[in-house]
């Protein structure tokens, strides 16, 4: 039986920095690299090793492909201790990421070949013997699966958080609906909760009230540094980030999914989960590289002593009509 299995992307990442804001690179342009690093990374990969620094038993279900950088994935989940539930490998390649990164700004352009991840049928999924299922996005194939996959925890008690990218949120909430009924935990930021209800409001709290009438039990939004709403039926949780600089947003979703859950799977406590999610995302957004910094349980704790942030609750408000 195991803590948690996760289920998204392993992706090998190619982080390239340049010297240049973004909008200054004009089409045709030869552009001189300042730093080039190689890293792992990927929705499932990165919530898996997040939660098995956390001290949880974890296992990976995902599609790689028969390749060297399969290889290479392989390695940093037995270096994680991250269990890999075995699957037959893709005649696709394993699933490639190219990050561009700047000197000149904190964010990043991402350009990403799904691969073999796209490739996962729900014939090759075993028995899942599991206490929760961190759901990242899967495309194609494997986004079947995950529907199949979803029923099937919903029939089993199992819970599930599910953490859809830009990519599924702008599906809209039909194209989601099975999956979003049998969530227990739905984590998305806010531009994705808009998508994927597909409106044009930005009142945090009618986002909040309305993706908790789609079946989760518990809706998270997170927001940048203008902080991160946990809602779960009448009150709404709120923890503001602290000032830090900015090095790489690269994986700061995964870290705060991963460490609100690992948070909430110890002390089954909001209040603590947010603070958890908090210190792991902020850990990583300070360096490059998605897994690099992520914390463990004792590292969240002594953050949490150490900064001591108030976690505010308050009841929902009311919704008025124009925010419809």
């Amino acid at each position: 039986m195991f803590d948690a299995i996760t289920i998204g992307s392993a992706t090998v990442d190619v982080f390239a920095t340049i010297d240049k804001k973004f909008y200054d690179v004009k089409v045709g342009d030869k552009v001189l690299i300042t730093d080039l690093k190689f890293e792992t990374g990927g929705g499932g990969l990165n919530a898996g090793v997040g939660l098995a620094r956390m001290g949880l038993k974890v296992a990976f279900l995902g599609k790689l492909g028969h390749d060297l950088n399969a290889n290479k994935i392989m390695h940093e989940l037995r270096k994680e201790n991250v269990f890999f539930i075995h699957t037959k490998p893709s005649e696709k390649a394993t699933s490639y990421s190219f990050i561009e990164t700047s000197t000149k700004q904190p964010d990043r352009i991402i350009y990403t070949h799904k691969g073999a991840s796209d490739d996962l049928h729900y014939s090759e999924v075993p028995r899942l013997k599991t206490k929760w299922l961190y759901m990242a996005t899967m495309l194609g194939d494997s986004f079947k699966t995950c529907e199949y996959i979803a029923g099937y925890c919903k029939k089993k008690e199992i819970h599930i958080m599910f953490n859809p990218s830009t990519y599924l949120a702008a599906q809209g909430k039909d194209y989601l609906k099975h999956i979003l009924d049998a969530t227990t935990i739905l984590v998305l930021n806010r531009s994705e909760a808009r998508l994927l209800l597909g409106t044009k409001s930005d009142h945090i709290d009618f986002l909040l009230a309305s993706l908790h009438k789609l079946g989760p039990k518990i809706v998270i939004i997170t927001d940048g540094p203008r902080g991160v709403h946990a809602y779960k039926g009448e009150y709404v949780y709120f923890i503001k980030p602290d000032k830090i600089k900015v090095i790489s947003t690269t994986g700061a979703g995964d870290a705060f999914a991963s460490g609100f859950l690992a948070g909430y799977i110890h002390h089954k406590d909001i209040a603590v989960a947010l603070e958890f999610g908090l210190a792991n995302a902020q850990s990583v957004i300070r360096y490059y590289g998605a897994k690099n910094r992520l914390l463990n349980y004792h590292q969240a704790i002594d953050d949490m002593h150490k900064h001591k942030r108030k976690v505010t609750e308050r009841k929902l408000n009311l919704i008025k009509k124009r925010d419809k």
